[in-house]
């Protein structure tokens, strides 16, 4: 993927965030089998080595309705179907679900940030994901008043915003669109090794002018980087 071109006429990354949920009668399977179908889904990530940007996530004591998360993103839509025919054929991948399936394109941002330089600006339409421990990732939705007010004042707000966002250093910020691809209109995932600097993050931003218009900004995931063996690990069988 890094031989993809850039510039206006380079293609988008489609984003996607595929949250999975093991059927708890796997984990009175023979160990055998068990440990079979975790490798059978291991090596079926490890095989888009090259073909996707493929990281792998646990949920297991941060949420209750899924157990891991896999952070894909690639060129095209069939890379990402695929891949997730082949992990649900597993011996794993019987026994799971997929609770949450959120997916998305990058683009550059509609609001313009005075702090990017503008020979930096183009990197802010590609994903450079997995730099840190946590991701915290939800779907966001705005009201239509939002996207009614004149563009200039939505900047002037979004500057507020922004600004909060600079505070906080140590909390990187991916923004997805899915305008038309899913149902919300963006996923926002927040990358950090310190998670008490996203709280406080979040705090300041709901006392910022564009709260007003959130719709919609749950649920939340808090999720856990590790290896694809480790994190299979953690579902407790």
């Amino acid at each position: 993927m890094s031989d993809t071109p850039t510039g206006e006429n380079a293609p988008r990354q489609f984003v996607n965030y595929a949250f999975f949920k093991v059927d708890p009668a796997w984990r009175r399977l023979p160990e055998a089998e068990r440990a079979q179908g975790k490798e059978e889904f291991a090596r079926v990530v490890e095989d888009y080595r090259g073909r996707a940007i493929v990281l792998p996530y646990s949920t297991v004591g941060t949420r209750g309705d899924c157990d891991l998360m896999l952070w894909r993103v690639a060129y095209d839509l069939e890379t990402l179907q695929e891949m997730t025919a082949r992990l649900l054929a597993t011996g794993l991948g019987k026994w799971l679900t997929t609770p949450y399936y959120f997916i998305g394109q990058a683009k550059r941002s509609t609001y313009q940030d005075s702090t990017i330089h503008p020979s930096q600006e183009e990197k802010r339409g590609i994903i450079w994901p997995g730099e840190y421990k946590y991701l915290h990732v939800y779907p966001f939705v705005k009201t239509r008043d939002w996207f009614l007010l004149p563009k200039d004042e939505r900047q002037t707000i979004m500057d507020g915003h922004i600004a909060v966002g600079h505070k906080y250093p140590s909390v990187k910020l991916n923004t997805i669109y899915s305008f038309g691809l899913d149902d919300q209109e963006w996923i926002v995932a927040f990358e950090t090794n310190r998670p008490g600097d996203f709280v406080d993050l979040v705090m300041e931003l709901r006392e910022t002018e564009s709260s007003r218009f959130t719709l919609r900004d749950t649920p939340i995931f808090t999720c856990i980087r590790g290896d694809i063996r480790a994190v299979l690990g953690m579902l407790g069988g």
